[in-house]
């Protein structure tokens, strides 16, 4: 399993970005996916996901600002970041979870299983 977030650098507050995650090694339609994000000194934080039915969620921090898709012929999953801020500056994670996992865990990264290397993005003007 595999999976490779891509997209990222710098971006002026107020502007977009969007990241994306290939998966090889399994079908992300039939996973929970999520995006976490982890700043200098802080704790890694849940900021979307969508699930294997296609619902998604997301973190209060982006709602209205943040969205997830998911692309299943292309096997992958993108966050369009919009409105971001310096706050948003932070290495972005995408995981997979498997479809059984408790709901609880949805937002928590001991939820998921699989994990992409990271891509960073600074916000700044």
């Amino acid at each position: 399993v595999q999976l490779q977030a891509s997209g990222g650098g710098l971006v002026q507050p107020g502007g977009s970005l969007r990241l994306s995650c290939a998966a090889s090694g399994l079908t992300v339609s039939t996973y929970n996916m999520g995006w976490f994000r982890q700043a200098p000194g802080k704790e890694r934080e849940f900021v979307g996901g969508i699930r294997w039915s296609g619902n998604t969620y997301g973190a209060n921090a982006v709602k209205g600002r943040f969205t997830i898709s998911r692309d299943n012929a292309k096997n992958t999953v993108d966050l369009q970041m919009n409105s971001v801020s310096p706050e948003d500056t932070a290495v972005y994670y995408c995981a997979a979870g498997s479809k059984t996992q408790i709901l609880s865990t949805l937002l928590t990264p001991r939820g998921y299983s699989a994990w992409g290397q990271g891509t960073l993005v600074t916000v700044s003007s």
